[in-house]
């Protein structure tokens, strides 16, 4: 039996223009608690799913639409083996951020309909 690559999804990334207006809103207006945030990113608790609010990296996540973080055990053989499935990979598996003893990895990739998405791990360290 194959094993599967895809655990669920980790987060749900929302592009937006002003970080503090957007914290505002999702904090105080739909009452969701924030359980971090740093200059350019703040990151609440919906239910057991991570809602990411970002300002984008680069101009290619800088639309409207959100960006789907499937989280996996270890994302080097998970970029690798999309690598052999011909997936258009964006980057590479890179750090975004350290919190305490655990570091957060991403790679960003596109679907056949040119969305961007991405696979996260979150490894102690």
């Amino acid at each position: 039996m194959k094993a599967e690559l895809i655990q669920n999804v980790g987060q749900i990334g929302i592009p937006v223009k002003d970080l503090n207006r957007a914290l505002d809103f999702y904090k105080e207006k739909l009452g969701l608690s924030l359980l971090f945030n740093t200059d350019n990113m703040a990151f609440f608790e919906c239910n057991g799913l991570r809602l990411m609010l970002t300002l984008p990296e680069k101009e290619e996540f800088a639309n409207s639409s959100s960006v789907i973080y499937f989280q996996v055990n270890n994302i080097q053989d998970t970029y690798e083996h999309l690598i052999d499935k011909e997936v258009t990979l964006i980057d590479k598996p890179h750090v975004v951020a350290k919190v305490g003893q655990t570091e957060t990895w991403m790679v960003f990739f596109k679907d056949t309909e040119d969305n961007t998405h991405a696979l996260m791990s979150e490894v102690q360290v």
